[in-house]
């Protein structure tokens, strides 16, 4: 088992000294991976060395330990801290324990109470270490959570957005089993009317749930009840395609039988039935569709969409997961991943088999949704369509599908070119600007990633990790670079007093300056001004 890493900080050389030797840190499971003499330096290591304890003294020159430990409660949460202090004083106490400090020890420290603390960090980092690796508590929490991550599964997948081909995965993953078709959707509620259903207690859904589940029977057919929205939806699974009428038959049954078990009787839309899993969301707007006709159903309580609409094909529609993954590859993917996304839509419009009028509203949301999402990058919509588009693309413009196709691409390609070209120009003014205010503001002590992002309107994470990305060093590492090249320009033009020439470089305390002046260029500023660190 590896060992926990530890860095240790205090500005008193032989303090770290009689730590570092006098505990035996394999044998309590640790190792001594760094040592800082002061705050600003333990943290950078922190950053780099991701330590599991910090021991830190409280008062540490240039940055506290109090500091240092609000600065890691951020960067690393799961770090156990350690503070020493010379002070017995409780606010340094309390101020400790609000930052989540997990031990105060006064000073001087002696090796049996820190092997003592070390020992007692070990046993709660070996806990914590347990429960990420033991399998059967996260499989406990995962069958605890398995009941609502299998209703949210039947509710995207009644829903349309799941993708086609995660469906099965994650129906194994949540133990579902989805046989082969014919399937088909009711839904169902218990009342005169939604409006009345809704008015009722949230129990009276569950109460059509259970009664479902409970006394639904038909041979050869298995069917699932869950909540959807206002109503229950029952996914039934017909044995062949003869199994329909049956059905409603049988939910023609149920609706008598919940007036004396429910006190009310049962209302159901049936949709037609649909081959295969990923088809069910056509099936429960059919279902939805056939409760509008239910005013005109004559009194029966239960409606079948195919008696009303015998002819209707299958909906087409440009749903919410068509979107996303549109949206994703133009702004994310490659050109072939826009190309695949495109044909595949056009697959979809070809097989579907719709009027005309059908394709064009079909079209219609699909270049709305380029129209927003150009307009969302801040690209002008007439840059990517042309001066006279209306927005309204018929299909009768196009003299075949593949016509449509190219046509598409075209424009999804050129946008997707667009977006990525304005994404690389806005980075680069993004750094600049960046760039351009710690020129501005290098003088400044309290100058920080925070107070830059809030001129940035920026993230601290995300600027962090762009800044890095594009200019190759952190941000701390920039400012001290830019501080240290006007402190050796003012060393060498000007007669200034090294402390005013830290000031003037955003550095309160000189000893601190001169600390990293020396760490940047090797050489004290003073050595540096008597011409030691010039080069000819």
């Amino acid at each position: 088992m590896d060992p926990y890493r530890v860095l240790l900080a205090d500005d008193e050389e032989e303090i770290r000294a009689g730590i570092s030797r006098k505990i035996d840190w394999a044998s309590l499971g640790f190792e001594l991976v760094g040592e800082a003499e002061n705050g600003e330096v333990a943290l950078e290591l922190a950053e780099q060395l991701h330590p599991d304890v910090v021991l830190t003294d409280i008062k540490m020159p240039f940055m506290d330990g109090l500091e240092l430990c609000r600065r890691l409660r951020q960067s690393l949460p799961a770090a156990k801290l350690v503070v020493f202090s010379g002070f017995d004083d409780f606010e340094y106490a309390r101020q400790a324990v609000s930052m989540g400090v997990s031990e105060y020890i006064l000073k001087p420290i002696n090796a049996p109470e820190l092997t003592a603390v070390l020992e007692k960090l070990r046993d709660q980092l070996d806990q914590q270490r347990m429960e990420r690796r033991d399998m059967e508590t996260l499989r406990r929490r995962y069958d605890e959570s398995l009941p609502t991550l299998r209703e949210l599964f039947y509710t995207r997948l009644l829903d349309g957005s799941l993708p086609a081909d995660q469906i099965a995965a994650r129906a194994a993953r949540y133990e579902i089993t989805l046989g082969p078709g014919p399937w088909t959707v009711a839904l169902a509620y218990a009342g005169n009317s939604l409006e009345e259903e809704a008015a009722r207690d949230e129990l009276l859904l569950l109460s059509i749930r259970a009664f479902l589940e409970k006394y639904f029977s038909l041979d050869g057919c298995s069917a699932r009840a869950v909540l959807y929205g206002d109503m229950v939806a029952l996914l039934v699974q017909l044995e062949n395609a003869r199994s329909l009428y049956p059905l409603l038959r049988e939910l023609d049954r149920l609706s008598l039988l919940s007036q004396s078990y429910l006190g009310l009787p049962l209302t159901a839309g049936v949709g037609q039935p649909c081959s295969k899993p990923e088809d069910l969301h056509y099936s429960a707007e059919g279902a939805r569709a056939a409760l509008d006709y239910r005013v005109l159903g004559g009194g029966s309580r239960i409606i079948y969409i195919g008696d009303l609409e015998p002819q209707s094909a299958a909906p087409l529609s440009f749903k919410e997961e068509d979107q996303r993954v549109l949206t994703s590859a133009i702004k994310l993917g490659t050109p072939e991943q826009v190309k695949t996304v495109v044909r595949s839509l056009i697959d979809r419009l070809q097989q579907a088999g719709l009027s005309s009028s059908r394709c064009d509203l079909f079209l219609l949301e699909l270049t709305a949704c380029l129209v927003r999402l150009a307009r969302a990058g801040g690209i002008a919509v007439e840059d990517v369509f042309g001066a006279n588009f209306t927005g309204v693309v018929p299909i009768a413009a196009f003299s075949s599908l593949d016509e449509l196709c190219q046509w598409l691409e075209a424009h999804c390609l050129k946008l997707h070119d667009m977006l990525g070209r304005r994404r690389l120009d806005s980075t680069g003014q993004l750094i600049e600007r960046a760039k351009a205010y710690i020129a501005d503001h290098y003088t400044d002590a309290q100058l920080s990633v925070d107070s830059l992002c809030s001129h940035l309107h920026l993230s601290p994470t995300y600027f962090s990790t762009l800044f890095k990305r594009e200019v190759g060093m952190s941000f701390i590492a920039y400012v001290t670079q830019v501080r240290m090249e006007r402190a050796s320009q003012l060393l060498q033009d000007t007669d200034e007093k090294t402390y005013r020439i830290a000031e003037q470089t955003g550095y309160t305390d000189p000893n601190y300056f001169s600390y990293v002046f020396k760490r940047h260029f090797g050489i004290s500023p003073s050595k540096f001004r008597a011409g030691q660190g010039r080069t000819n």
